[in-house]
């Protein structure tokens, strides 16, 4: 009897020890970490099999973030990145708090302000740990009076045109039956549309994201006003929960929205310098600096909403003629692309991804191009007839004679392909004998 009673608490002895090394090991595990760099933050992503219960510190001498993840067990091996990686120079793993918890250091090459938070399983992903490392850097912002005045002062300036690929990095968008995801898509028709818009005398391109990178919403609008940007055109495509649907769309910002960013731009004082250049100095601390200040927003939303729906025609005007339309006239929404009250906005639904036939299309460089081709002339039409004021097409529709004062790797053949004329052109209208120019030289320009 003694016997059997020292084997049944020998068992349970046993028994609780397994239990408690079961209880120890880890309950997490990294599944992978993915590591999306821009020109200005990175994003680095750790897969998990659960949710992660996490906390992070800095350390200085040499710059580092260390993150501790609790009961989780380590991948393999950490990514290697790039020599042209911006902020992260190197991770690794180090000694970690515990037995069954992970720490990985992050090795920064300079300064960087860490956001770091966990995100639910959504579309392929299972549970992830996102740290978002922004580098501290001069703002546009600081020298953007200097930036306008010069703006104001230059002649034939060109028109810029920001345009903004939908998606990136670490948010894929909406993701086609056979796998397309949106972000591939928007970026190369992006690109299409800004290498047209360079290459047309007196027009800017200005990309928001020239890579496979995330960007907050702000950041994407906060970008094209520090490119001093005349227009913004925001690129996607379109999904649905049934694959029937098909056809592109255009967007514009929609009243209730419009304003209620009026009144968020109102309340925040700091910003009307951005909005309103030098009349926001004009107006400040007057009595009536509120109702002023509105009134010239509202004046500056009305203008933009304008265009913004002149355009958005002219693009579904374009558009019909290469795609199916899915919404033949220009749709309002609260897009949060298009709440700019400064710079007039579009957005375009190039297609629906979730439709087969158009996700395979999509995916297409002939359709891609095609696509960038409707959206460029609707844009070029329109500021043609339409210019602003200093501007290389205002000058062209006013017919003024243009001068240009000669820069730094500048030749005739580089003017002639701007401005659309010749080299013979160029030299008979400056009486010029020889190819060499020199910097600061004016020249006339003739017309194209």
């Amino acid at each position: 009897m003694r016997s059997a009673i020292i084997r049944i608490s020998f068992t349970l002895f046993a028994l609780s020890v397994l239990l408690l090394a079961s209880a120890a090991q880890a309950k997490n595990k990294i599944n992978g970490v993915r590591v999306w760099p821009s020109p200005e933050s990175t994003r680095v992503v750790f897969d998990l099999s659960k949710k992660p219960e996490y906390s992070y510190f800095m350390l200085k001498n040499p710059l580092r973030l260390v993150i501790d993840l609790e009961n989780t067990s380590k991948l393999k091996q950490l990514p290697t990145l790039p020599k042209e990686h911006k902020i992260v120079h190197k991770l690794r793993y180090s000694q970690a708090k515990s037995r069954n918890s992970t720490r990985v250091v992050m090795e920064l090459s300079r300064t960087a302000k860490p956001v770091i938070f966990a995100l639910a399983p959504t579309g392929p992903y299972k549970d992830r740990l996102v740290v978002d490392l922004y580098g501290q850097q001069k703002s546009l912002y600081a020298s953007k009076s200097a930036q306008s005045k010069k703006r104001e002062l230059a002649k034939d300036r060109d028109i810029i045109i920001a345009i903004d690929a939908g998606h990136g990095g670490e948010d894929p968008g909406s993701i086609g039956p056979a796998g397309t995801y949106e972000k591939n898509v928007t970026l190369p028709i992006a690109k299409r549309l800004a290498r047209l818009i360079d290459k047309e005398p007196g027009m800017q391109a200005r990309l928001t994201r020239t890579g496979d990178y995330y960007i907050k919403l702000n950041t994407r609008t906060a970008r094209a006003r520090e490119r001093q940007a005349d227009f913004f055109v925001s690129i996607h495509a379109d999904a649905f929960s049934r694959p029937e649907p098909r056809g592109a769309s255009v967007w514009i910002l929609s009243l209730r929205r419009a304003n209620s960013e009026v009144g968020k731009w109102l309340e925040d004082k700091e910003k009307h310098s951005q909005l309103l250049g030098g009349a926001a100095d004009v107006i400040k601390d007057t009595a009536n600096e509120k109702y002023l200040a509105k009134a010239l927003l509202d004046m500056s939303m009305d203008h933009s909403m304008k265009t913004g729906f002149k355009v958005a025609e002219q693009v579904v005007g374009e558009l019909k003629k290469v795609t199916k339309l899915h919404k033949k006239r220009p749709q309002a929404a609260n897009f949060g692309v298009l709440k700019s009250p400064d710079i007039p906005s579009i957005l375009v639904e190039t297609g629906f991804i979730s439709n087969p036939q158009e996700e395979k299309q999509l995916k297409t460089s002939y359709h891609q191009q095609r696509l960038a081709n409707a959206i460029f002339k609707s844009i070029k039409r329109y500021y043609q007839q339409n210019p602003p004021d200093n501007t290389l097409f205002a000058s062209l529709k006013n017919n003024k004679p243009l001068r240009h004062k000669v820069q730094r790797g500048e030749s005739l053949s580089v003017l002639a392909a701007r401005y659309g004329t010749t080299v013979s052109a160029l030299k008979k209208a400056n009486r010029l004998t020889k190819n060499t120019l020199y910097i600061g030289q004016v020249l006339t320009i003739p017309k194209a």
